[in-house]
């Protein structure tokens, strides 16, 4: 029999590989699309908001599947065959690539990606057994997610691409056809699943029960959008940043390293302090911490990557909690939930990852629609676009970290 320990090391394990599918798709793909395939920051942006709203109302259906009618390791088999499909096509686009080719290979790389990570969450709250326990499966998970996102920015840098979106987008998906299986064969042959009753109830049913528990936990589900898409904004927007204000291209793979490198840092520290206050005081004093660092941002310069490296560290302390802490809230509350209604985990974990990619659909056609409307222009950028670009980058996501925090700090925790 399995320790617990060693349980809940390997249920993080998968997400070593589901990690390496970020970087390329919310930093790479977009500058690729827009700049070496030619279809311009107000195409892609259009292309990607809608393929990430299209993508995002699946996600609850997708949950309902899982707590239904098939087993969760199935559901995320089917998930990573459909991803190699998919991915492979993204980044390899054919010559006379356009629009809707960028578009509907999207929509096949973001469904595949919810098969696999949707039933994937939900089985935190099927084998995790307490308070604390779920934020060590959480934190586990998310340990591996940082160790996938530094392993998608060191391999671009080791092979000496990190400036070429396109050439950092074909390593990844070499990293990630050999990663994906391995990762899934060691999750399928040593995580014992547990058994769990599948859901009979009728899918008007179970969105009833989901809408009550929306309504309990609204607080949350709004502050972890509010969250998500001030993060996605910068994320959408570093190689811009980076290249044209702080004129510091070079720098890009070190300063990504140094944010996800503190966050693995940070990450024990935050789950201690998780158990001596609370889940949600410990977020609170992260997105707190985030938004004081972030905030001076805004004065940065050309040649102030000193400065931009000090300012990385600290925001990147906050990022281990920033992502474990909400998700074991989000486990917290589909284990309540299952208890009072029956299996839903998987429609709470859908609903979950149908407000991240509402986030980051946001955070990327905001950003660059916004940037289009202004003439920005990549190679040439007015000063106007410029400082548009700042405001978007600096100012835009502490305006909505703070709105998440002022939201998140009325709820109850129970």
């Amino acid at each position: 029999m399995p320790s617990p320990k060693f349980q809940i090391f390997i249920y993080g394990v998968p997400a070593l590989a589901i990690a390496l599918l970020g970087l390329p798709l919310y930093v790479y793909l977009p500058t690729f699309y827009a700049q070496d395939v030619g279809l311009g920051v107000f195409g892609v942006g259009i292309a990607l908001f809608f393929a990430r709203i299209f993508d995002m109302l699946n996600d609850p259906f997708i949950g309902y599947l899982s707590d239904t009618y098939m087993s969760r390791k199935w559901m995320m088999l089917l998930g990573a065959v459909l991803l190699y499909v998919t991915f492979y096509a993204l980044t390899h686009p054919l010559k006379e690539s356009g629009i809707f080719y960028l578009l509907f290979l999207s929509i096949g790389v973001y469904a595949a990606w919810s098969l696999l990570s949707i039933p994937y969450y939900a089985l935190s709250s099927d084998i995790s057994n307490s308070y604390h326990e779920n934020t060590h499966f959480s934190s586990s998970r998310e340990f591996f997610n940082i160790l996938g996102a530094l392993l998608a920015l060191v391999l671009p840098y080791y092979f000496h691409v990190a400036e070429d979106a396109g050439a950092s987008l074909l390593v990844l998906w070499d990293a990630l056809s050999i990663i994906l299986p391995v990762t899934l064969v060691l999750f399928f042959l040593f995580l014992k699943e547990s058994k769990r009753r599948k859901n009979s109830v009728s899918l008007v049913r179970v969105f009833q029960h989901f809408t009550l528990e929306m309504m309990e936990s609204k607080r949350v589900f709004f502050a972890f959008f509010l969250n998500n898409f001030a993060n996605a904004i910068p994320a959408t927007l570093f190689l811009f940043f980076i290249s044209l204000v702080v004129d510091a291209k070079d720098a890009s793979g070190m300063l990504l390293l140094l944010y996800f490198g503190s966050g693995v840092l940070s990450l024990p520290l935050w789950i201690l302090l998780s158990k001596k206050i609370s889940k949600k005081t410990a977020w609170l004093i992260s997105m707190g911490s985030a938004s004081f660092f972030f905030f001076f941002v805004l004065f940065l310069g050309k040649g102030d990557i000193v400065y931009f490296s000090i300012i990385t560290i600290f925001t990147g302390m906050s990022l281990g909690a920033d992502i474990a802490l909400p998700a074991s809230i989000q486990t917290d509350i589909a284990q309540r939930a299952t208890k009072k209604y029956g299996e839903i985990s998987g429609t709470l974990f859908g609903f979950f990852a149908m407000l991240t990619k509402l986030s980051l659909a946001f955070g990327v056609g905001v950003s660059f629609v916004i940037l289009g409307l202004v003439d920005f222009s990549a190679e040439a950028p007015s000063p106007k676009a410029l400082f548009v670009l700042k405001l978007l980058y600096g100012a835009l996501p502490l305006l909505l970290k703070l709105s998440a925090m002022i939201v998140l700090r009325k709820y109850q925790e129970k």
